[in-house]
């Protein structure tokens, strides 16, 4: 029995091998939800090779989805924005209130030339329980079983287990991983289908970090940073997409309805985006990698980055008391080590993102 299957943990393909944004194969080009109820069809009738195909096609629509709308809220961003000279000028009153819906009327121009000429838009759009469907990975919990009758032992494992990292409390999907933990080099295929690039950053630079390489721990945190601030802005462009309208409502009540709606989504980008390693949340995940920096340019003496790095964390953990002596020790050598005022802030653009987080 066990050589059978071991035989079956062939490595695990990625969930997204045959994605991309910039040329998303078109024959997989359909509505997503389409895709996702057919795959569920498919699986109440136990065709496990055709369930899995379109379950793997609708988290891959789901991906485009989310890319599209990011990149169109991106490259618009600016469109609202008003002239410097019209946004000095605005003093109030009912000038004031036709320059924003001005603003806001560029913006959506903005969207509508970019949506036309993605193929995400031109489908069917899913509404926003389906949306949520899959931010919370509900189609892992189908996958998982469909790949196991399918005997893809692999993706069955990974999928059970980027299902367990959101539900960890779920009974099921527990006794199917202790089910497969049970057989002979299981443990290499335990991996996150939805892993970001800075998450394996983060884990790589900790590892070296673990190891006293300082340069190599260092040269991958400074690449994770960016890259999750990159993430962290296309969840909250993603959050400007659309909208259910489920009833008629006075103008401003419905834009209000919308910005609330958006702004909720915002607020659950952080905590969507911190991993888990381990089975465990990477608390306060930006300042972690702010902690991580500080020590590391610290142990190459170099105190300026250090310093700066120890400010950076503290924008997040004002009371965090062994970061306030690092900044008093770096104060006090700081004409040793020629530093100066401006090395003792935090980094240019990190108190923007931190105020916009709190906003």
């Amino acid at each position: 029995m066990w050589l059978a299957l071991a035989a079956l943990l062939a490595a695990a393909g990625a969930q997204y091998e045959r994605y991309s944004f910039r040329s998303f194969p078109r024959d997989e080009l359909m509505p997503l939800e389409s895709a996702y109820r057919y795959g569920l069809d498919q699986y109440s009738t136990e065709n496990w090779p055709e369930s899995v195909n379109y379950l793997e096609v609708s988290m891959r629509l789901y991906r485009l989805l989310r890319d599209s709308e990011a990149f169109c809220h991106r490259n618009c961003s600016a469109a609202g924005q008003p002239p410097p000279a019209a946004a000095a000028a605005a003093a109030g009153g009912a000038l004031a209130e036709l320059r924003l819906l001005a603003g806001v009327l560029r913006r959506a121009q903005c969207l509508r030339r970019c949506k036309q000429g993605l193929p995400a838009f031109r489908q069917a759009q899913p509404g926003r329980d389906l949306l949520e469907e899959f931010q919370r990975r509900e189609p892992y919990k189908y996958l998982q079983f469909a790949y196991f009758k399918a005997n893809n032992l692999p993706k069955a494992i990974a999928a059970a287990h980027t299902f367990l990292l959101k539900h960890p409390d779920d009974e099921m999907m527990q006794r199917n991983m202790a089910y497969y933990k049970s057989i002979p080099d299981a443990e290499e295929h335990i991996k996150d289908l939805e892993t970001k690039p800075y998450e394996n950053l983060f884990i790589r630079a900790v590892r070296a970090y673990n190891g006293d390489n300082w340069r190599t721990s260092i040269s991958d945190m400074e690449l994770a940073l960016p890259d999750f601030f990159r993430a962290y802005d296309d969840c909250t462009a993603a959050c400007e997409g659309s909208r259910e309208i489920k009833d008629f409502k006075d103008f401003y009540l419905s834009i209000a309805d919308h910005y609330i709606e958006a702004l909720a989504c915002k607020v659950q980008c952080e905590s969507n985006l911190t991993p888990i390693i381990g089975g465990f949340v990477v608390e306060k995940f930006v300042a972690t990698m702010y902690h991580y920096l500080q020590f590391a340019y610290y142990k190459l003496n170099d105190m300026k980055n250090a310093a700066a790095c120890a400010a950076s964390y503290l924008l997040f953990d004002q009371k965090d008391e062994v970061m306030k002596q690092n900044m008093v020790y770096y104060q006090y050598h700081k004409d040793k080590w020629g530093l100066k005022e401006e090395d003792f802030q935090p980094r240019s653009g990190l108190a923007f993102w931190w105020k916009s987080c709190l906003s």
